[in-house]
């Protein structure tokens, strides 16, 4: 087996695991599932549902927060897999409304040091419209690093 066949495969046991995971959890309520992963970039996606809607009709900031913030974390946990991260900075912009059809959350690692990571995500519809943006950062507990 080759390197690049090696790294697929890990990364492929990331996505199974990540999945086992997040049965039961707000995750799984959301409807969120992991699209691809990369080494440093993650997409997730979500088709939209009324539960995910605001009083107005229109994708709910928390959801898209949501999204964001996993995907950035997920990238985040791709570059410690011995070590766990936690949110400790999230920035939101919100510049376009969404009522349906399906989110695609693209998520990568900007800066990397040994305690904290920093990340940034966008949120755009299947056409590419942007819908919100926002960037992360995570600390480095639990591990070697």
């Amino acid at each position: 087996m080759n390197a690049d066949t090696e790294d697929k495969d890990a990364l492929q046991r990331n996505i199974e695991r990540w999945n086992a995971m997040a049965q039961n959890t707000f995750w799984d309520y959301l409807g969120c599932e992991i699209a691809e992963i990369h080494e440093g970039k993650v997409i997730v996606t979500l088709d939209i549902q009324p539960h995910h809607l605001n009083l107005i009709g229109i994708v709910h900031g928390g959801v898209y927060a949501t999204l964001v913030d996993s995907a950035m974390g997920l990238a985040a946990m791709l570059a410690r897999p011995h070590d766990s991260v936690v949110t400790t900075n999230l920035s939101m912009n919100y510049v376009a409304k969404a009522e349906q059809g399906r989110i695609v959350v693209t998520a990568e690692i900007i800066h990397s040091s040994r305690k904290s990571i920093s990340t940034q995500a966008y949120a755009r519809l299947e056409n590419g419209e942007l819908c919100a943006f926002g960037s992360g950062t995570f600390r480095v507990i639990n591990g070697t690093g």
